[in-house]
């Protein structure tokens, strides 16, 4: 069965108190990460993003629709009568049982009214830990020495909603151990974690990245986590403290591993200056794993040399099927019941630091890591696939085209 056929809530008949709860409930409930409202000409749509597909969960009249984000606006302490300009605000929303959700909400003007965005992160929940991110053995072996390194620049990287918050965290839960002070500058703060100093910036009053990273490192940290390095300010302070004796953690938009030197450079950091200070670079991507109550294998026996690019790290029984999803009511027929993350990393040897040093192109300090059995993005995700946790179908979904054919 389609993973898009799945049953609607209908809440017409509600009040817009009732039918906001409804909703903000069954979007917990199902593990949704984000709730989207949209107006459309004759109704307003309610979707939500549940492990990083977009799916709808209800339709409201538009009469309901404007009742229902004008409820949502209140009691965020929104301006009901602003309709022209974007707008965030925060909702600690409380269900019926006491816990509360943090709503993190977006509201932007479109061409039939307004649309809104909200993020739920659940109060309580367990945040991840390094051991179940989905690091292989070796790969979770080469971290953990990377982030016990006393200073250092380690660069987390890959597009928006590919896991690195919850990579950042994860790592410095694991470093939270009362015998280091630790600041972050977060972009927002989505979990308040005890033991953490946390910031955040504030576009509205100037106060930056850069800005904040200046106070921090005055503040005598052990560890900095930076939410986002955007800009050369940021760049080059974050490459200065992790020389001066700090862990620096820091998420970067980049493609892959190696080319996350590369934007480095591009945003004027020295190479001499990386090269000394850069730990590692880990590169991730999301995958859904597959329901194990309904997945469906297909035997292998005509395809023998299906995962031969990996079979190194294979067990006896891995590698002998394909899995595929199917759908059941147990993950709401979408046949996937959690996400896990594929990593590339790059530990920087001393060859690798030569080469930065040196400022060689991203195709050759790639050439290098490959040599040093550096594992790609095409083998830790087929590596996934061959052991049954997701499908092929999902790799070729997550993974861009470039990261999963061999080079020539």
């Amino acid at each position: 069965m389609s993973e898009t056929t799945i049953k609607l809530i209908d809440v017409s008949k509600m009040p817009a108190e009732q039918a906001t709860g409804k909703l903000i409930d069954h979007a917990v409930t199902m593990g949704a990460s984000d709730l989207f409202l949209g107006a459309n000409e004759q109704h307003t749509a309610v979707m939500v993003r549940h492990l990083g597909i977009v799916r709808p969960i209800s339709v409201l009249s538009n009469d309901q629709g404007r009742r229902v984000l004008s409820h949502i606006k209140a009691n965020a302490g929104m301006d009901l009568t602003e309709r022209r300009h974007p707008a965030d605000a925060r909702w600690i929303y409380r269900k019926d049982d006491g816990s509360a959700v943090d709503l993190r909400i977006n509201v932007m003007p479109t061409l039939y009214g307004e649309d809104f965005a909200i993020r739920l992160l659940s109060r309580g929940n367990m945040l991840y830990t390094v051991e179940n991110l989905g690091f292989g053995k070796d790969q979770l072996a080469t971290y953990l020495n990377m982030i016990s390194s006393p200073s250092g620049l380690i660069l987390i990287t890959g597009p928006t909603g590919s896991g690195k918050t919850a990579t950042l965290y994860a790592s410095l839960m694991r470093l939270n151990d009362g015998k280091r002070k630790i600041n972050t500058i977060e972009d927002p703060i989505e979990y308040a974690i005890d033991g953490l100093r946390q910031s955040q910036v504030n576009p509205q009053i100037a106060l930056t990245f850069p800005e904040l990273l200046r106070a921090v490192l005055r503040q005598s940290p052990d560890v900095i986590m930076i939410g986002e390095v955007r800009d050369e300010e940021t760049a080059k302070t974050a490459v200065h403290a992790a020389n001066s004796g700090i862990l620096v953690f820091a998420t970067l938009h980049a493609p892959s591993s190696t080319q996350a030197v590369a934007s480095m450079r591009a945003l004027g950091a020295a190479p001499h200056f990386l090269a000394n200070s850069l730990r590692g670079v880990v590169s991730q991507r999301l995958v859904r794993t597959l329901c194990p109550k309904c997945k469906v294998a297909f035997d292998l026996s005509d395809a023998p040399h299906t995962f031969d690019d990996v079979k190194q790290w294979l067990g006896p029984d891995e590698g002998k099927a394909l899995y595929a999803a199917k759908g059941c009511e147990a993950c709401s027929m979408s046949g996937y019941a959690g996400r896990s993350a594929i990593f590339e990393m790059l530990p920087v040897t001393r060859a690798i630091r030569n080469l930065i040093a040196d400022g060689a192109p991203n195709r050759e300090i790639r050439a290098k890591a490959i040599e040093e059995k550096m594992a790609e993005f095409r083998q830790t995700a087929m590596l996934k696939v061959a052991r049954g946790e997701t499908s092929m179908e999902e790799v070729f979904r997550v993974i861009p085209t470039e990261h999963l054919v061999l080079d020539d």
